[in-house]
């Protein structure tokens, strides 16, 4: 059965992906269609905002939600871990959203002791939106994607 809301494609509906405001021509729309709308990588989960004491609801991309219900909906995309990172070349597992220049090194370089004399050099590629791409120091935090490669080189100061 088609309703009035389906057919009127005047009719807008509101919502939000990632606080980010949309709106949509139809009652339904599919988690793909969030996913595509809202620019969500694969890997990431979708979920629906739900008030609490009830928990967000996990969204695939096969899910259909109707959006003519009271209010707007919210999704948001969380990262699914574990993911994959590179460092040097060899794929290491990770858990959190960021990871700290001291993290990748100690991915890199597991049995160095720290040391006043090596200087490490971290350079990063194939990251998130945040921080594509870019050259790490002591003391900073990027945002991690799954693939995302670390180099990490090592040098002795004299």
């Amino acid at each position: 059965m088609v309703t009035d809301l389906q057919k009127n494609e005047e009719h807008v509906l509101n919502l939000k992906i990632n606080d980010k405001h949309y709106e949509w021509h139809q009652q339904y729309i599919t988690g793909a269609e969030v996913r595509k709308l809202g620019d969500i990588p694969q890997e990431d989960e979708i979920f629906l905002k739900i008030k609490k004491p009830w928990e967000d609801e996990l969204v695939t991309n096969e899910t259909t939600v109707d959006l003519a219900r009271p209010g707007i909906e919210h999704f948001f995309s969380k990262m699914k871990f574990p993911i994959t990172i590179i460092v040097n070349g060899t794929q290491k597992q990770w858990n959190e959203e960021k990871i700290s220049y001291e993290q990748v090194v100690k991915l890199a370089f597991p049995n160095d002791v720290e040391n006043s004399r090596t200087a490490y050099t971290v350079t990063y590629d194939k990251g998130p939106k945040q921080n594509p791409e870019g050259t790490m120091i002591k003391g900073d935090v990027v945002y991690v994607k799954n693939k995302m490669r670390f180099n990490v080189t090592a040098t002795n100061q004299s």
